[in-house]
Formats: C-alpha cells, structure tokens, sequence
C-alpha cells in the first residue's frame, strides 16, 4: 500500500525467486502479464517443448563470403525468411557445389518439409521447404526438422500465429543485436491440436503453395511475352568473349577502361533495344527518377522498405514500421502507388517491385531507384527492367569498388523500347492476374493462421 502512488497506472506483476525462467531473467516485460496469460493458456493445452517435435540446429558457421557466386546452390539468411516458402526468395546468395558439399556444411542441408525460423535480425520470421533441391543456410537461421506425428504445415503456422510470435518475442536476448539462442527453445511450448484442425491446415497451405507457383508462372510468362514481343533473343553463348574499341569510342566517350564494360552481349542487348521497330529512347525521357530528398517527420510512424523486402516476382512481400525519428539515414524516397522500384546495386538488380495503394505514402531506402512514366505503364516498366537486356544493361552501368551500384546518370541513359500500346495492355493483364494469385495464396496463410489461433482461444 506504501507504493501506491508510485506504481498506480503501471502493470504489476509479482514472480517469485523459484519460479524465475532457467537463467534468471530479471527484464520485466518477459512477466508481462499478457506473457504469464499466453503461458498459462497454452499449459491447459497439454502443450510440449518445441524440441519434442522436431530436431533442431542452426546453419552455417564457417567462413564462406569468398565463394559467393551468382549461380549455384541457394545459401539463405534472414532476409529470405519473409516468403512464408523458402524456395520462392527472389535474389539468395548462392555457392559453388564443391563448397557446399564440404563436411562442415553437411549439417546445415537443407530437406523438403525443413521449417526455417530468422533467429538473428529479423528474429520470428518463418518460412517452409517445399522441395529436395540443393540447398543450405546461414547460422541466422534455425532449421527444425518436425518428427512423424506432426504435420510440418501446423507447426509453421503455429509459430507465425500470435501465440507463437508471443513466445519467440518473449525468449528474445541481447541488447544491440537481439536474437533467439537454441538453449531456449526448450521453452518454446507447442500444443497439439486435433488432427482434423492440422489436416486442414496442410491442405490450406498446399493450396497457398500451388497459388504461388501460379503467379510465378503468369509473372515469367509476361517477362518472356515481353521479350518475345521485343524480338530479342538471347545472347549466343558460343559468341566471342572479346572486344576491340578505338580510345574515341571508350575512354574518351565514357571514361570507362574496365574490360567488362565492352563485352559483346552488352553490346549487342544495347542494339538490340535502340532497333526496336516501334522505337526507343532514353530512360530519362521516358520516365521521372525521384529525388531521394524527403525528410521524415520524426515523430510520425511509418512503413519503411528495404531491398530485402521485396519478392520474386516484383512484389513487397514486407515493411518494417518506425518513427522518422528511427529511420535509418536513407529512408529519403516516399513512395505512391504506380511507381516502379528498382534496385540500384548490383548484387541485387532483380529486386524490382510495383508500389500498390497498400504501401502509397511508404518510404523506401536510396539502394532503390523509384521511377514513373507516362509513356509505359507500371506493369511493363516493371517487366522490362526484369527482363534479361536491361537487367544486363543495368548490370554494365554499375560502378564502384566494395558496393557497385548503377548510379541516376547511368541510368537515365539506358535505351528503352516504346512498347506497342496492345502488348502493354497484355503484359499488365497477366502481371496483374499473377498478383491476385499471389493475394489469394497469402490470405489463405492468413486463414489457417486464424484457425489456428481460434482453435486455442476456445479452450481459454
């Protein structure tokens, strides 16, 4: 009663010594209230340590960062864990076969039915293996290998739903970098619900799998609907590797000397665009590059994407929400619906994405470049710049030494075609019909997400 005053408006929770969590947590907000609620709910479940049902480890530990390359056998980090399916992430890092081969890489193999939980960063995100193709992750992120009996589909859902995400939030520890240990996923409680529930689910989630493959299917069909349209095949691979170039048609012209800024297939991707028989012209006279000079209002709360947030095929998949005042210092560039992002660094040029009414009025990070046109709609501006020339083209403009990046003058002279009116209207029709697959197949994962949640609020 002495305390009254002090503590009135504030929530109290009283823990005894012997009853403390195994390592003696003394932060207040783990006995929150709502925790010590969610805890004692999911008890009256009958609920189990999540080490009960699947094997658990983390992934790579060994120094590989020399060996990245750009193709070989997908490497996945925290960032690729926003696809609620693994194999869908739009640019992983990928490694040779031999490295991945090594025995020290053998325990982080990743198998069909592997769930993925981001562990480091962007701690609680959850992702599925939907195939035995060749692949491996980072050490950001644990692997749990569900043992027969539970249906790999429940288990993820559980861990995305609210009661799930309460208690990853709860166990996470550190101060600058927060992440989530493996000794603490023993405290991670499971409840097995029945097997009719889970059932459903993994039909849910089949169906949202099989949704997305059709919208990946209508995406890459309107890139090759494009490219077709544009009469550009690709590149011969048995062409020559070299180039001979006056100093009056290089250095002098571009104040480039670097060998693969000649090579022939940019060359010939660059022709190829310039003849289009309907013409071309330079992108800065085709679209508007936004200015990355808004100033956040510090006190206003907003959404904010980055390059890991966007998909495979040119959506937002994610955004974090922070105050302007929390931003990092290249959050400049407020989006609005119909402008078309693109990467500028090289080691991700295919992230490109289409702003919808949800994310209008988002900010976005400077590694993008946001552009607008009158001339081509978002859907086919969108579409060209994931198609193999620009992205080629794009690729040959990058500068730099440790961060290569296309910078607004090299892009702004790119070639790019003037797209028929009617092949336009063709390629925005499939990308938009790849998008309502791509809507139908998350709400579905919203769906079984509910379901799950509804099915343990009845027991409360």
């Amino acid at each position: 009663m002495r305390y009254r005053t002090l503590t009135e408006g504030l929530e109290v929770t009283e823990v005894r010594w012997k009853e403390l969590e195994r390592t003696k947590r003394l932060d207040a907000e783990f006995y929150s209230k709502e925790n010590l609620r969610l805890i004692s709910l999911v008890k009256r479940l009958n609920a189990s340590p999540l080490p009960h049902f699947v094997r658990i480890a983390d992934g790579n530990h060994t120094s590989i960062s020399q060996y990245f390359a750009d193709s070989g056998i997908p490497y996945y980090r925290g960032g690729d864990t926003c696809n609620p399916f693994i194999e869908f992430s739009p640019s992983p890092l990928r490694i040779p076969e031999s490295i991945y081969q090594k025995e020290a890489m053998q325990r982080s193999h990743l198998r069909k039915g592997d769930i993925l939980l981001s562990i480091v960063g962007t701690v609680g995100n959850v992702s599925q293996v939907t195939t035995d193709g060749k692949a491996t992750c980072s050490c950001k992120l644990a692997i749990l290998r569900p043992n027969e009996g539970l249906r790999a589909a429940y288990l993820a859902t559980f861990l995305r739903s609210k009661y799930g995400q309460q208690q990853i939030e709860k166990f996470r520890r550190g101060s600058v970098q927060t992440g989530l240990i493996l000794e603490d996923f023993d405290q991670l409680l499971v409840p097995v619900l029945g097997g009719d529930l889970q059932r459903q689910i993994d039909i849910l989630c089949s169906q949202s799998l099989e949704g997305i493959k059709r919208s990946n299917e209508l995406y890459a069909s309107a890139i090759a609907y494009l490219q077709e349209r544009l009469g550009i095949a690709e590149f011969g691979s048995g062409a020559t590797g070299w180039n001979i170039k006056p100093a009056g048609e290089s250095f002098f012209a571009n104040g480039r000397l670097d060998a693969e800024y000649y090579k022939p297939e940019y060359e010939y991707y660059q022709r190829q665009l310039e003849s289009y028989p309907y013409g071309s012209m330079s992108l800065r006279k085709v679209c508007q590059i936004r200015n990355a000079n808004y100033a956040p209002d510090r006190g206003k709360e907003y959404r904010y994407v980055e390059l890991a947030d966007i998909g495979l095929s040119g959506e937002i998949v994610a955004c974090s929400f922070a105050r302007g005042g929390e931003l990092p210092g290249r959050a400049r560039q407020m989006l609005h619906e119909g402008d078309v992002l693109v990467s500028s660094l090289e080691g991700s040029l295919e992230s490109c994405a289409l702003v919808t009414q949800e994310y209008d009025g988002a900010l976005c990070s400077t590694g993008f470049h946001v552009l607008r046109s009158e001339v081509l709609n978002p859907e086919t501006l969108l579409i060209l710049f994931k198609s193999t020339p620009l992205r080629q083209l794009m690729r040959r403009g990058c500068t730099g030494t440790i961060l290569t990046a296309i910078a607004r003058d090299e892009l702004g002279a790119l070639p790019i075609p003037l797209v028929a009116r009617a092949v336009q209207e063709e390629i925005a029709k499939r990308v938009r019909e790849s998008a309502s697959f791509r809507q139908e197949a998350l709400r579905l994962l919203e769906e079984a997400k509910r379901m799950v949640e509804q099915a343990i609020e009845r027991c409360d």
